[in-house]
């Protein structure tokens, strides 16, 4: 073999060795002196906040040329209004990245006109928990179980963000499946200001996560002063938290709720499988966007952040960013009749 083809397959050899390095080579020039924007959909103080300010205490070192971490709050209209703004404003550049509802498709699936936005073409980051639903109620509240609910002639106030949000749609979704009732207030900017007012006594109930009502105020000192209790949770079993609150699927076989509305069910529960999804604009170029995927993913992995993960008692269990843009893809495709309880459920 001449030396020029022996030169010629090393060189082609050596070159399939080095494309991440070459990546990174590339993307430190443009990230070094500029200032990565992280916008959450929603007030400081909440779950989706909080992660968002974890991370990025540890992302910028897995980001080559170390770019300056910004993070800034858009709430307004259960997230529509930052997913939105992914849309239609910032800049596919690798310089915007997010976090937004994670049922922020169900506006897209029932056709709200605010929506700009295609849930399925954001470019997905990742995602840093899966989480399940739960709601909980004023312990002095006249309602102990859902068969109280079930039975209620006032039914209690639960506070909500917008129909895109947890804190919506899983009391919609009991109200449907399992008769209980419920007069839901939207229009607050976030989980925090909702824990205020049910606090002061303007709402008796929110809907939320396990993560976030565990793992931050005033959750966890509610727990050990009895001030609210939890009366259902979304998981298909019961968190090891809440060993003594039926779990959604429990209550569903109880009331032996119709097939349609286990279907619906199974669509309105997968946000927990979004978990915080951390987004950037539709038409990122595939070299960015495995920068940044790269980077969160090693952030997930760095030790400080999971030293703090374990001492608020969450789990760093998201998916995997292929599944989780599989995932993506897949909620927006759904049959007519389940578009159609949708919509019902949504705008009554």
């Amino acid at each position: 073999m001449s030396k020029t083809i022996i030169l010629f397959l090393l060189c082609l050899f050596c070159g399939s060795l080095l494309p991440a390095d070459n990546l990174n080579a590339q993307a430190e020039p443009f990230y070094k002196g500029q200032t990565l924007r992280v916008i959450v959909a929603f007030t400081p103080g909440g779950a989706y906040d909080t992660w968002a300010r974890m991370i990025t205490k540890h992302l910028d070192k897995y980001i080559p040329g170390n770019p300056t971490i910004v993070v800034q709050n858009m709430p307004g209209a259960g997230s529509i209004s930052a997913a939105n703004y992914f849309t239609s404003v910032a800049k596919p550049d690798g310089l915007t990245i997010g976090l937004i509802s994670s049922a922020l498709y169900f506006d897209q699936l029932i056709g709200r006109k605010e929506v700009n936005f295609d849930w399925s073409k954001f470019t997905w980051i990742g995602t840093p928990e899966r989480t399940s639903e739960m709601l909980y109620i004023r312990a002095d509240a006249p309602f102990k179980t859902i068969e109280d609910l079930r039975k209620a002639t006032d039914p209690p106030k639960c506070g909500a963000t917008g129909i895109g949000s947890t804190d919506y749609y899983f009391p919609k979704l009991l109200e449907d499946a399992l008769g209980a009732k419920f007069n839901v207030v939207v229009g607050y900017q976030g989980a925090a200001d909702i824990d205020l007012a049910v606090e002061k006594g303007e709402m008796h109930c929110r809907a939320g996560t396990l993560s976030s009502f565990f793992g931050r105020e005033p959750g966890r000192t509610w727990t050990k002063t009895g001030f609210v209790r939890l009366l259902v949770q979304g998981g298909k079993k019961r968190d090891a938290r809440s060993p003594d609150v039926p779990t959604i699927y429990e209550l569903m076989e109880k009331y032996k709720t119709p097939d349609a509305i286990r279907r619906l069910a199974v669509v309105l529960l997968s946000p927990g499988d979004f978990g915080r999804p951390v987004i950037g604009p539709p038409g990122m170029s595939p070299e960015r966007t495995k920068v940044l995927r790269d980077a969160f993913a090693r952030t997930m992995n760095d030790p400080e952040l999971l030293t703090e993960v374990k001492k608020r008692e969450w789990e760093a269990n998201g998916l995997p960013v292929e599944e989780l843009e599989a995932l993506a893809k897949e909620v927006v495709v759904q049959p007519p009749e389940v578009i159609e309880r949708m919509k019902k459920l949504f705008t009554n």
